[in-house]
């Protein structure tokens, strides 16, 4: 068992090297022994092939002596003194057999002849061979839900798609390389696409929404189209349809003109990353509890993050808003502002920064999906119906009259130091001593392809030393990856849940807003600090917060 720091907020534990029935057995093991200990401070476990990532809150850790990451790796080892490889193991902790009908070729399976080709067999002969054994969950990532199975056979081995899929439907059955597995829902996708079933891989009304867990056997049945249907019909769960948000809008937001990408975001939604669902949550989550903070909310409020180019909104009642983040010419930052009933803010362009954030007395009240009511727009999950604002959605809003001075605003010191070009600081990752430590001070740009999944950069290309295959593992927001075209990609709120690419280093919690503000042709450096630095900026910036708190709240009546 082998700990190492996953960021700041993360323990990643190793527990072998090969992808084999041992490993993930302990795997499993493991990481259902630390979901049932709940432990202090731990709000997420994530297993993924050979390795469970731990997340925790370093504020909340327990324990005298060392550092929050010592104390929880102490407290993590104590865990799998119970579980250790060999040991005896219920049928629970072996993995659950699912068995998913699929029907092969065809529409539903386009690229099965490509599959046949490449492999010298019939179709007929792929199909049966596919749908012969017995395979086993080693991950789930990608996308919710999405399992990556073990247990292919070798000559159906078959690379990628040398161009991938713009859209890939639901229940799409797939293999990709030596892997197979099965599309939750329509994406992206280059994997070769043999098959598709009707089960619903991940449903957010199902009390465990992800059908399969790391560990599960899953078998595939070979069904016509007549039989899946029927069988599919059976099997799905009622799903309870969620209320159109305008019904209950009352003295909500009307959006006259969406803007750039406008969303619902609160702090994100904890406790799902082992269902491959993303945290996500406000990008500058210090921006969004600082908004809600001047108009009296908790931190964790639902806001409306703006994308550069805000939205026009007409209020249908009287609010007290604060804006937060990036400058928008429409309306002053950090400071609350009242508005009336009928009153339009046009937002316009952002003059500063990138994203900002238009916190509302009460919040917005759309509804709580697995825990958080932030948009997670890939997916289609959360927020105003899982996507982006549009021109005529009247946004709820939980009214709350508020009496308080506004003639005042926030310091700027108690703000992040926001920048064009910001050195942010780093702790190494898994693969930092296989690059030369050139990377450190160099100044990279930010491309026009970056998004709330990763920042996307450019600069001298990065040479890994290593040229080793690696296992995908756990990734956290602020996980700075290199592909193979040698440009740095730092994963931000919405990136995946796992990852197979090189892990450079991780930029600490402090300094993500830093990257959240930046725009395309903005430029960023890093800067390594130990973990322990880390630690320590992190709870001088709560502690700052705290001591707000304290302030603001004598500001309302």
């Amino acid at each position: 068992m082998i700990f190492s720091p996953l960021g700041d907020s993360a323990v990643a534990v190793t527990l072998g090297e090969d992808i084999d029935a041992a490993a993930l057995l302990a795997v499993s093991a493991l990481a259902l022994a630390l979901g049932e200990a709940k432990l202090a401070g731990v709000y997420d476990v994530v297993p993924a092939y050979a390795g469970v990532a731990v997340f925790y809150d370093p504020t909340q850790v327990m324990g005298e002596g060392g550092t929050p990451y010592e104390r929880l790796c102490g407290e993590i080892e104590r865990v799998a003194t119970g579980v250790e490889p060999g040991g005896e193991v219920n049928a629970d902790k072996a993995g659950r057999l699912v068995e998913i009908p699929v029907r092969y070729g065809g529409e539903a399976g386009p690229d099965l002849m490509a599959v046949a080709t490449h492999t010298g067999l019939t179709e007929e002969e792929v199909v049966t061979r596919h749908s012969a054994p017995e395979y086993r969950v080693q991950a789930i990532g990608f996308a919710p839900g999405f399992p990556y199975l073990s247990g292919l056979p070798l000559e159906l081995a078959t690379p990628r798609r040398a161009s991938p899929r713009g859209k890939v439907p639901a229940g799409a059955v797939g293999i990709g390389g030596a892997q197979t597995g099965v599309y939750p829902a329509e994406s992206p996708g280059g994997w070769q696409l043999i098959g598709r079933t009707e089960v619903r891989l991940f449903d957010v009304h199902r009390p465990e929404p992800s059908l399969l867990r790391v560990g599960d056997r899953v078998r595939f049945r070979v069904v016509s189209a007549a039989n899946e249907a029927r069988a599919a019909n059976k099997a799905r769960e009622k799903s309870h349809a969620v209320s159109d948000p305008r019904e209950a809008a009352g003295g909500g937001l009307w959006v006259l003109n969406a803007g750039m990408f406008t969303t619902v975001q609160d702090l994100g939604r904890m406790g799902q990353r082992a269902a491959g669902v993303p945290s996500g949550g406000a990008m500058d989550a210090m921006a969004a509890r600082l908004a809600n903070l001047l108009v009296g909310n908790a931190e964790d409020t639902a806001v409306v993050e703006l994308t550069l180019l805000g939205p026009e909104i007409e209020f249908l009642g009287d609010a007290l808003i604060a804006v937060g983040g990036a400058e928008f010419a429409g309306c002053a930052s950090w400071r609350p502002v009242r508005v009336a009933a009928g009153e339009r803010i046009k937002f316009g362009a952002a003059v500063k920064g990138c994203r900002g954030y238009l916190a509302v007395a009460g919040g917005i009240a759309v509804p709580v999906v697995l825990g958080s009511r932030s948009t997670y727009a890939r997916a289609g999950l959360g927020g105003f119906g899982g996507r982006a604002l549009l021109a005529g959605d009247v946004v709820p809003v939980n009214t709350r009259p508020r009496q308080m001075d506004e003639h005042w605003w926030l310091d700027r010191r108690v703000l992040p130091d926001y920048s064009a070009s910001p050195t942010v600081r780093v702790v190494p990752g898994a693969q930092a001593g296989e690059f030369d430590g050139a990377w450190r001070g160099r100044e990279f740009r930010v491309t026009p392809q970056s998004d709330r999944m990763g920042m996307r950069l450019a600069g001298e290309k990065l040479v890994r030393a290593g040229g080793r295959e690696l296992l995908s593992s756990a990734v956290a927001p602020g996980t700075v990856q290199v592909p193979p075209d040698g440009q740095p990609i730092v994963l931000m709120a919405d990136a995946q849940t796992i990852g197979g690419y090189p892990q450079l280093a991780h930029v600490i919690g402090v300094d993500l807003p830093l990257l959240a503000q930046l725009r395309p042709g903005d430029t960023v450096r890093f800067q390594e600090v130990t973990l322990g630095d880390a630690h320590q900026l992190w709870l001088a910036r709560e502690y700052a917060l705290a001591m707000l708190r304290e302030g603001l709240a004598q500001k309302f009546h």
